[in-house]
Protein backbone atom coordinates (compact mmCIF):
# COMPACT_ATOMS: atom_id res chain seq x y z
CA UNK A 1 0.00 0.00 0.00
CA UNK A 2 1.42 3.36 -1.03
CA UNK A 3 0.99 6.54 0.97
CA UNK A 4 -1.97 7.86 -1.01
CA UNK A 5 -3.81 4.56 -0.61
CA UNK A 6 -3.04 4.58 3.10
CA UNK A 7 -4.41 8.10 3.57
CA UNK A 8 -7.57 7.20 1.65
CA UNK A 9 -8.05 4.14 3.83
CA UNK A 10 -7.57 6.13 7.05
CA UNK A 11 -10.06 8.79 5.92
CA UNK A 12 -12.58 6.13 4.89
CA UNK A 13 -12.23 4.30 8.18
CA UNK A 14 -12.43 7.57 10.05
CA UNK A 15 -15.83 8.33 8.53
CA UNK A 16 -17.09 4.81 9.26
CA UNK A 17 -15.81 4.63 12.82
CA UNK A 18 -16.18 8.25 13.95
CA UNK A 19 -16.84 8.63 17.68
CA UNK A 20 -18.72 11.71 18.83
CA UNK A 21 -17.00 13.23 21.87
CA UNK A 22 -17.67 16.52 23.68
CA UNK A 23 -14.16 17.88 23.14
CA UNK A 24 -14.53 17.20 19.41
CA UNK A 25 -17.86 19.00 19.20
CA UNK A 26 -16.21 22.07 20.70
CA UNK A 27 -12.41 21.77 20.31
CA UNK A 28 -11.52 24.92 22.22
CA UNK A 29 -7.97 25.08 23.65
CA UNK A 30 -9.35 24.64 27.17
CA UNK A 31 -11.51 21.64 26.29
CA UNK A 32 -8.65 20.05 24.37
CA UNK A 33 -6.21 20.61 27.25
CA UNK A 34 -8.56 19.03 29.80
CA UNK A 35 -9.41 16.07 27.56
CA UNK A 36 -5.79 15.36 26.60
CA UNK A 37 -4.63 15.30 30.21
CA UNK A 38 -7.54 13.04 31.14
CA UNK A 39 -6.82 10.74 28.20
CA UNK A 40 -3.12 10.33 29.02
CA UNK A 41 -3.73 7.14 31.01
CA UNK A 42 -7.49 6.60 30.82
CA UNK A 43 -9.64 5.28 27.97
CA UNK A 44 -12.18 7.53 26.25
CA UNK A 45 -15.39 5.79 27.46
CA UNK A 46 -14.39 6.46 31.08
CA UNK A 47 -13.21 9.98 30.32
CA UNK A 48 -16.37 11.26 28.59
CA UNK A 49 -18.69 11.46 31.66
CA UNK A 50 -15.85 12.78 33.86
CA UNK A 51 -14.96 15.41 31.27
CA UNK A 52 -18.56 16.58 31.04
CA UNK A 53 -18.82 16.86 34.82
CA UNK A 54 -15.41 18.55 35.11
CA UNK A 55 -16.10 21.32 32.58
CA UNK A 56 -19.53 21.88 34.09
CA UNK A 57 -17.84 22.54 37.43
CA UNK A 58 -14.90 24.42 35.89
CA UNK A 59 -16.30 25.88 32.64
CA UNK A 60 -13.14 27.73 31.63
CA UNK A 61 -9.46 28.01 32.39
CA UNK A 62 -9.96 30.91 34.81
CA UNK A 63 -12.49 28.94 36.84
CA UNK A 64 -10.08 26.00 37.04
CA UNK A 65 -7.16 28.21 38.03
CA UNK A 66 -9.21 29.91 40.73
CA UNK A 67 -10.42 26.63 42.27
CA UNK A 68 -8.62 24.93 45.15
CA UNK A 69 -6.63 21.79 44.44
CA UNK A 70 -8.95 19.97 46.87
CA UNK A 71 -11.95 20.88 44.70
CA UNK A 72 -10.12 19.77 41.56
CA UNK A 73 -9.14 16.44 43.13
CA UNK A 74 -12.73 15.92 44.27
CA UNK A 75 -13.99 16.42 40.72
CA UNK A 76 -11.23 14.18 39.34
CA UNK A 77 -12.38 11.15 41.34
CA UNK A 78 -12.77 8.04 39.18
CA UNK A 79 -9.98 8.87 36.73
CA UNK A 80 -7.02 7.76 38.84
CA UNK A 81 -3.43 9.03 38.60
CA UNK A 82 -4.32 12.07 40.69
CA UNK A 83 -1.02 13.79 39.93
CA UNK A 84 -2.52 14.56 36.53
CA UNK A 85 -5.19 16.67 38.27
CA UNK A 86 -2.50 18.55 40.17
CA UNK A 87 -0.51 19.19 36.98
CA UNK A 88 -3.65 20.33 35.14
CA UNK A 89 -4.47 22.72 37.98
CA UNK A 90 -0.92 24.13 37.99
CA UNK A 91 -0.99 24.46 34.21
CA UNK A 92 -4.28 26.38 34.37
CA UNK A 93 -2.80 28.80 36.91
CA UNK A 94 0.31 29.29 34.77
CA UNK A 95 -1.75 30.01 31.64
CA UNK A 96 -4.00 32.49 33.44
CA UNK A 97 -0.96 34.23 34.94
CA UNK A 98 0.53 34.59 31.45
CA UNK A 99 -2.74 35.93 30.11
CA UNK A 100 -3.00 33.78 26.98
CA UNK A 101 -3.20 30.16 25.95
CA UNK A 102 0.07 28.72 24.54
CA UNK A 103 0.26 28.31 20.76
CA UNK A 104 3.71 26.73 20.40
CA UNK A 105 5.17 23.38 21.36
CA UNK A 106 7.92 25.03 23.41
CA UNK A 107 5.39 26.97 25.48
CA UNK A 108 3.26 23.88 26.08
CA UNK A 109 6.05 21.51 27.14
CA UNK A 110 7.20 24.07 29.70
CA UNK A 111 3.92 23.53 31.56
CA UNK A 112 3.46 20.87 34.29
CA UNK A 113 2.48 17.43 32.99
CA UNK A 114 2.64 18.40 29.29
CA UNK A 115 5.08 16.27 27.30
CA UNK A 116 5.97 16.38 23.62
CA UNK A 117 3.10 14.18 22.47
CA UNK A 118 0.46 15.91 24.58
CA UNK A 119 1.73 19.25 23.27
CA UNK A 120 1.46 18.03 19.68
CA UNK A 121 -2.05 16.76 20.26
CA UNK A 122 -3.17 20.08 21.77
CA UNK A 123 -1.78 22.04 18.81
CA UNK A 124 -3.36 19.68 16.28
CA UNK A 125 -6.79 19.53 17.89
CA UNK A 126 -7.13 23.06 19.28
CA UNK A 127 -5.55 24.98 16.40
CA UNK A 128 -5.80 22.48 13.51
CA UNK A 129 -2.01 22.56 13.01
CA UNK A 130 -0.12 19.67 11.34
CA UNK A 131 2.00 19.01 14.43
CA UNK A 132 3.30 15.48 14.90
CA UNK A 133 2.51 13.34 17.92
CA UNK A 134 2.36 9.61 18.57
CA UNK A 135 0.27 7.59 20.98
CA UNK A 136 -0.97 4.02 21.22
CA UNK A 137 -3.83 4.21 18.66
CA UNK A 138 -1.63 5.94 16.11
CA UNK A 139 1.02 3.26 16.63
CA UNK A 140 -1.59 0.56 16.01
CA UNK A 141 -2.59 2.02 12.62
CA UNK A 142 0.93 2.51 11.25
CA UNK A 143 2.20 -0.81 12.56
CA UNK A 144 -0.77 -2.63 10.99
CA UNK A 145 -0.18 -1.06 7.57
CA UNK A 146 3.58 -0.64 7.34
CA UNK A 147 5.22 -2.99 9.84
CA UNK A 148 3.11 -6.16 9.65
CA UNK A 149 6.14 -8.44 10.02
CA UNK A 150 8.43 -6.30 12.16
CA UNK A 151 8.83 -6.45 15.92
CA UNK A 152 10.04 -3.63 18.17
CA UNK A 153 9.03 -0.80 15.87
CA UNK A 154 10.58 2.48 16.99
CA UNK A 155 8.53 5.67 17.24
CA UNK A 156 11.07 7.41 15.01
CA UNK A 157 10.00 5.10 12.15
CA UNK A 158 6.32 5.85 12.75
CA UNK A 159 7.04 9.55 13.09
CA UNK A 160 8.69 9.65 9.66
CA UNK A 161 5.69 7.94 8.07
CA UNK A 162 3.30 10.25 9.90
CA UNK A 163 5.26 13.23 8.60
CA UNK A 164 4.87 11.93 5.04
CA UNK A 165 1.17 11.05 5.27
CA UNK A 166 -0.46 13.63 7.57
CA UNK A 167 -3.18 15.73 5.98
CA UNK A 168 -1.64 19.20 6.22
CA UNK A 169 -4.93 20.92 5.39
CA UNK A 170 -7.12 18.96 7.81
CA UNK A 171 -4.81 17.58 10.53
CA UNK A 172 -7.49 17.65 13.22
CA UNK A 173 -9.84 15.39 11.27
CA UNK A 174 -6.93 13.19 10.15
CA UNK A 175 -5.89 12.56 13.74
CA UNK A 176 -9.49 11.85 14.75
CA UNK A 177 -9.59 9.25 11.97
CA UNK A 178 -6.31 7.70 13.15
CA UNK A 179 -7.57 7.54 16.73
CA UNK A 180 -10.90 5.92 15.84
CA UNK A 181 -9.36 3.50 13.36
CA UNK A 182 -6.64 2.59 15.87
CA UNK A 183 -9.24 1.91 18.56
CA UNK A 184 -11.07 -0.40 16.16
CA UNK A 185 -7.85 -2.20 15.17
CA UNK A 186 -6.99 -2.89 18.79
CA UNK A 187 -10.41 -4.45 19.32
CA UNK A 188 -9.60 -6.79 16.43
CA UNK A 189 -6.42 -7.87 18.18
CA UNK A 190 -4.08 -5.71 16.11
CA UNK A 191 -2.50 -3.98 19.07
CA UNK A 192 0.53 -1.73 19.36
CA UNK A 193 2.40 -4.39 21.34
CA UNK A 194 5.14 -4.58 18.70
CA UNK A 195 6.08 -0.98 19.41
CA UNK A 196 9.39 -0.58 21.23
CA UNK A 197 7.70 2.11 23.35
CA UNK A 198 4.56 0.19 24.28
CA UNK A 199 4.05 -0.29 28.02
CA UNK A 200 1.16 -2.32 29.31
CA UNK A 201 -0.61 -0.56 32.16
CA UNK A 202 -0.15 -2.33 35.47
CA UNK A 203 -3.34 -3.63 37.13
CA UNK A 204 -5.01 -1.29 39.60
CA UNK A 205 -6.11 -4.08 41.92
CA UNK A 206 -3.53 -4.72 44.61
CA UNK A 207 -1.37 -1.73 43.69
CA UNK A 208 -0.18 1.28 45.69
CA UNK A 209 -2.09 3.34 43.13
CA UNK A 210 -5.33 1.71 44.31
CA UNK A 211 -4.75 2.77 47.91
CA UNK A 212 -3.70 6.28 46.84
CA UNK A 213 -7.05 6.63 45.09
CA UNK A 214 -8.91 5.36 48.15
CA UNK A 215 -7.13 7.87 50.38
CA UNK A 216 -7.93 10.80 48.09
CA UNK A 217 -11.54 9.65 47.82
CA UNK A 218 -11.90 9.41 51.61
CA UNK A 219 -10.30 12.81 52.24
CA UNK A 220 -12.46 14.44 49.58
CA UNK A 221 -15.35 13.92 52.02
CA UNK A 222 -13.58 15.67 54.90
CA UNK A 223 -10.47 15.83 57.09
CA UNK A 224 -9.46 12.73 59.03
CA UNK A 225 -6.85 11.63 61.52
CA UNK A 226 -4.42 9.06 60.19
CA UNK A 227 -5.96 6.33 62.35
CA UNK A 228 -9.49 7.16 61.19
CA UNK A 229 -8.33 7.27 57.58
CA UNK A 230 -6.68 3.87 57.94
CA UNK A 231 -9.89 2.37 59.33
CA UNK A 232 -12.14 4.06 56.78
CA UNK A 233 -10.41 2.60 53.75
CA UNK A 234 -9.65 -0.75 55.40
CA UNK A 235 -6.03 -0.32 54.38
CA UNK A 236 -3.22 -2.86 54.54
CA UNK A 237 0.56 -2.81 54.31
CA UNK A 238 0.33 -0.46 51.28
CA UNK A 239 -1.16 2.36 53.36
CA UNK A 240 2.04 3.96 54.68
CA UNK A 241 3.71 4.01 51.27
CA UNK A 242 0.60 5.40 49.59
CA UNK A 243 0.11 8.15 52.17
CA UNK A 244 3.79 9.10 52.16
CA UNK A 245 3.71 9.38 48.38
CA UNK A 246 0.61 11.57 48.40
CA UNK A 247 2.17 13.93 50.96
CA UNK A 248 5.40 14.05 48.97
CA UNK A 249 3.43 14.87 45.81
CA UNK A 250 1.65 17.65 47.78
CA UNK A 251 -1.75 16.13 47.10
CA UNK A 252 -2.36 15.53 50.82
CA UNK A 253 -1.35 17.82 53.69
CA UNK A 254 -1.05 17.13 57.41
CA UNK A 255 -2.22 19.94 59.72
CA UNK A 256 -1.91 19.08 63.40
CA UNK A 257 -3.30 15.59 63.79
CA UNK A 258 -5.55 15.84 60.73
CA UNK A 259 -4.96 14.92 57.10
CA UNK A 260 -6.70 16.77 54.29
CA UNK A 261 -6.47 17.30 50.56
CA UNK A 262 -4.11 20.17 49.76
CA UNK A 263 -6.04 23.40 49.44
Amino acid sequence: MNHDEFVSEVVRRGHELYRDMPWRTSPTPYYVLVSEVMLQQTQAPRVIPKFESFVLTFPNIKALAKASLADVLHEWQGLGYNRRAKYLHETAKAIVAKGKFPRTRAELVSLPGIGENTAGAILAYAYNLPELFIETNIRAVYIAHFFAKKHEVDDSEIRELLKQTIDDKHPREFYWALMDYGTWLKKQGVGPGRSRHYKKQTPLKGSIREVRGQIVRALSRGDLTQDDLYKKIEADHRFDGALTGLIKDKLVTRTGNKLHLTK
